[in-house]
């Protein structure tokens, strides 16, 4: 990356600059000869007192001296993928938050807070696109009082490494005492493509229900899932359920869910029993619901994975799926998480 104006090294940021996306070059260690350097690219989201915060695409804070830096600049928002539909982050999180619609929710100017009696973060979280009406210490006592009054910890769900995204806001929680516990990937994909596959799709059942026998497959609905959880999972616009079943009875070989919307297809819940991993169940599962959503006219599809779900990332890239950007669950410092 080209850091030079007439063959020399340049700092060509300042704290004014906080807010933008920048690359700086580092030394990693004393300044003498042989010294290593190493890049950082991201938001520049604080620059006090010497130090630089920049935090990375995927919502890595890294702290600068500033007395190492050797060079910097500020640099466009990340290009529009070259695969995949067009789309923002703002409207995937609301297209998401549709598809996993919380028991109760109420706005706090744009920020929308949502609860769903402890079933996944997701449904019990802060959505915080846009201004919530009031200065940040006062909307966070009051995310974290209406949680109380539901005795949930106070969650809030911050999206980073795309242009729209929340970088500042991630800064603030983590300079307050927040506590960021789970990373999960925004994927994207066409969804023509998912439904043209070469899967075995005669053994899978498409119904608009929830009933038990997906329940009992599904890895969260320990025991008798709750009727937040029943609620939740058959929340959204037009909403498929898809189910393999089992040879000789008992809970379905996989599972899968699908919510059209508009444009978008959204997948969850794609769960295989482990002994009948690596059969291509889970390509079945979505190519149908592909189909399916193909009818309804979307073209376009996203699911939602947790970074350190290897197996999964193996899976959707090929399909076609590629990160369009993270997002992150923040819980308020001294809250119990449950």
């Amino acid at each position: 990356m080209d850091f030079t104006t007439g063959g020399r090294l340049e700092v060509r940021i300042t704290p004014d600059d906080v807010g933008k996306r920048v690359s700086v070059r580092l030394v990693t260690e004393d300044r003498e000869p042989g010294a290593t350097f190493t890049d950082v690219v991201g938001v520049l989201t604080s620059w006090t007192e010497g130090t630089l915060s920049i935090t990375r695409r995927t919502g890595e804070p890294v702290r600068i001296a500033e007395s190492s830096l050797v060079a910097g600049k500020v640099v466009p928002a990340a290009p529009a993928r070259r695969r995949g539909p067009a789309a923002s982050a703002p409207e995937l999180d609301r297209v998401a938050a549709r598809a996993w619609p919380p028991v109760t929710g109420e706005p706090l100017g744009e920020w929308t807070l949502r609860a769903s009696g402890g079933f996944t973060r997701r449904a019990n979280s802060v959505l915080p696109l846009g201004d919530p009406g009031m200065g940040l210490d006062a909307a966070l006592r009051r995310v974290i009082e209406w949680y109380a009054v539901r005795e949930l910890p106070a969650y809030i769900q911050v999206s980073t490494g795309a242009e729209g995204t929340q970088e500042l806001l991630a800064a603030e929680l983590e300079s307050r005492g927040w506590i960021r516990e789970v990373s999960s990937r925004m994927e994207i994909a066409a969804l023509a493509p998912i439904g043209d596959l070469d899967a075995d799709t005669s053994a899978v059942t498409l119904s608009r229900q929830l009933d038990d026998a997906w329940l009992t497959r599904y890895q969260r609905s320990s025991g008798e899932p709750s009727p937040e959880a029943r609620s939740v999972l058959s929340g959204g616009p037009s909403v498929w359920f898809a189910t393999i079943a089992a040879e000789g009875g008992g809970a379905p070989a996989a599972i899968g869910r699908c919510v059209v919307d508009g444009r978008w297809a959204g997948f969850t819940a794609v769960e295989v029993a482990p002994e009948r991993r690596r059969q291509g169940l889970a390509r079945a599962v979505m190519t149908a619901l592909a189909r399916k959503a193909l009818d309804e006219g979307a073209s376009a599809a996203y699911l939602q994975v947790e970074t350190d779900n290897g197996g999964a990332h193996a899976l959707y890239e090929g399909m076609g799926f590629t990160v369009h950007h993270g997002y992150h669950h923040w819980r308020a410092s001294g809250e119990d998480p449950r």
